[in-house]
């Protein structure tokens, strides 16, 4: 590594703890704000619980057996359970419906309107039919994971393989390059940026797509456990299920990111740079 790329990579680095202690601190700075405005004007607490309350509900929820139904560990370990499953179904199948449409263009053709279609059916309409079809179980919360799950993946990955250079391909050709090396070396590098564009919206969806189907109808899981709260007036309880919530969804999202990173490894961080290097 040369000089100057330490020294962009330390400065990177600094700006990046600087932004993450000037996001907590404006976190702390709303929860404060929060907290007093909620007693400063005696909003009832059904309506908008104080940050006290939100905290104890936590605390309540975690401080219980593994397997206690009343729980955040038992409920939240099956939405994410859901959440997984679903993402990993969902993305795969539209990743390699992705890659085969790409590789055949008459096939795209024939596919393009059914796929535009479904694409623009809402998934949250359908979800009481899926519910019908597979049942309360996890099945049902799972197909409807996959359905938000399955298009952004595909349409991305279509784009992405779309996208490759015509002169690399030409290069790899005169070079003698079977099909499958001009896919790994050319197509599928070419493609990645693409493709982790989609993961990282299947990956917020996915966690839409849980709720939603716990909502519908579900035994067990942290929509099951927003509406009992929710039966029950307990606000407080409801905002702590949707902190649950947002902390999985920002752990998966930078489980997400962390992997694309490694694999996308040659891409520069900074635009400029990437600029400079198409």
């Amino acid at each position: 590594m040369t000089p100057t790329k330490l020294i962009k990579l330390t400065q990177l680095t600094q700006l990046t703890r600087s932004t993450r202690l000037q996001a907590i601190a404006l976190l702390l700075l709303l929860l404060g704000g929060w907290e007093a405005g909620v007693r400063i004007f005696q909003v009832p607490k059904h309506l908008i619980p104080p940050v006290s309350d939100i905290a104890v509900a936590l605390w309540r929820g975690f401080y219980t057996s593994p397997l206690a139904k009343d729980g955040f560990w038992y409920h939240g370990g099956i939405t994410l359970m859901e959440i997984l499953i679903g993402f990993f179904l969902g993305s795969g199948i539209g990743l390699l419906v992705g890659m085969l449409i790409s590789q055949m263009p008459r096939l795209e053709a024939l596919l393009d309107p059914y796929v535009a279609a479904l694409q623009s059916v809402p998934k949250v309409a359908v979800a009481p039919i899926i519910v019908v079809w597979l049942g309360f179980g996890m099945g049902s919360k799972v197909a409807i994971i996959c359905l938000l799950t399955f298009f952004p993946v595909l349409v991305t990955s279509i784009a992405g393989f779309k996208a490759v250079d015509t002169d690399r391909i030409d290069l790899l050709r005169s070079l003698s390059a079977t099909p499958w090396q001009i896919f790994l070396k050319a197509k599928l590098p070419s493609a990645l940026p693409y493709i982790f564009a989609g993961l990282n919206m299947a990956i917020a969806f996915s966690v839409v797509g849980a709720v939603v189907g716990e909502f519908v109808g579900a035994q067990a899981g942290l929509g099951v456990l927003i509406m009992q709260m929710e039966a029950q007036m307990d606000t407080s309880g409801s905002f702590a299920v949707l902190i649950v919530l947002s902390v999985i969804g920002i752990v998966l999202t930078g489980l997400l990111r962390r992997i694309q990173m490694r694999v996308l490894h040659w891409m520069p961080a900074d635009p400029s740079q990437r600029n400079m290097h198409t």
